[in-house]
């Protein structure tokens, strides 16, 4: 049976009226257009808090590859402008796990646990990037295991800039070229996600990381209470595709999407 993680906890502050989430981005400088609405967005936004779950970045090869007129540098200003108006939150996808907390510190982010219950207006809401509930990629999950050890960071993170962003592009490409072949993502399970809601004493669980948009019903737990599962969009901003979706979650009127 797979194991429950440990379930970090953030209380929503005092001010807070409207927090926005969104995921799987995936920004990178050959889809311009997807940027130039990410930063429109972030920059206008009326939240008082937004949380990024993962895979804001197509790649990340280390916060040494923000160099200065770099893509990631123009990245990290609009993180550092939006964290001086509002309280942002990075929590690591897939794609983007080795951003450290030296990067997110410059950029004035908060640094997210994977996974994480948010209390809002006496509610708890589950918040992960959802990879790690998608069981039935074994091949992912071992690379994930692998990827995500601090022995292999460290020995990653110690190669040339070049040859780890070289690696990446590598990466990327059979990443697509396995996409290619499959019809859809991978199905979080929603077993396993109702053993976390009930574990986290959550009702509603929301994550990003499969691309498939939507709101599923979960049944309900011991004492009655239904059961949530809110899937977010990914972003693509192209001539031919136009996906940009941001899940709103106010006091008066609950989880929307915009």
């Amino acid at each position: 049976m797979t194991t429950v993680p440990r379930f970090a906890a953030l209380a929503a502050r005092a001010h807070w009226r409207t927090v926005d989430f969104i995921s799987d981005l995936h920004l990178k400088p050959e889809e311009p257009h997807t940027f130039q609405a990410w930063q429109h967005y972030l920059l206008r936004t009326p939240a008082d808090a937004v949380f990024i779950l993962g895979d804001l970045f197509e790649a990340w090869v280390g916060d040494d590859g923000a160099l200065p007129g770099s893509f990631e540098a123009h990245c990290s200003e609009v993180l550092r402008v939006a964290g001086a108006a509002m309280d942002v939150f990075f929590m690591r996808g897939n794609r983007d796990f080795l951003v450290g907390g030296g990067f997110l510190g410059h950029c004035g982010v908060h640094d997210l646990a994977d996974p994480t219950v948010l209390t809002f207006h006496g509610r708890a809401y589950l918040l992960t990037h959802g990879d790690l509930l998608c069981t039935d990629d074994v091949a992912y999950q071992q690379f994930r295991r692998q990827v995500r050890a601090p022995e292999w960071q460290a020995s990653f993170l110690a190669r040339p800039l070049p040859e780890r962003q070289a690696m990446a592009r590598q990466m990327r490409e059979h990443s697509q070229a396995h996409h290619a072949t499959q019809a859809v993502y991978a199905h979080a399970d929603a077993g396993l996600a109702c053993r976390w809601l009930n574990e986290a004493n959550a009702t509603v669980l929301i994550h990003g990381h499969t691309h498939q948009p939507g709101d599923h019903a979960l049944g309900a737990n011991a004492l009655g209470q239904p059961l949530t599962q809110v899937v977010l969009s990914d972003w693509h901003l192209t001539a031919t595709e136009r996906r940009q979706q941001v899940l709103r979650l106010t006091a008066e009127e609950g989880l929307q999407r915009v």
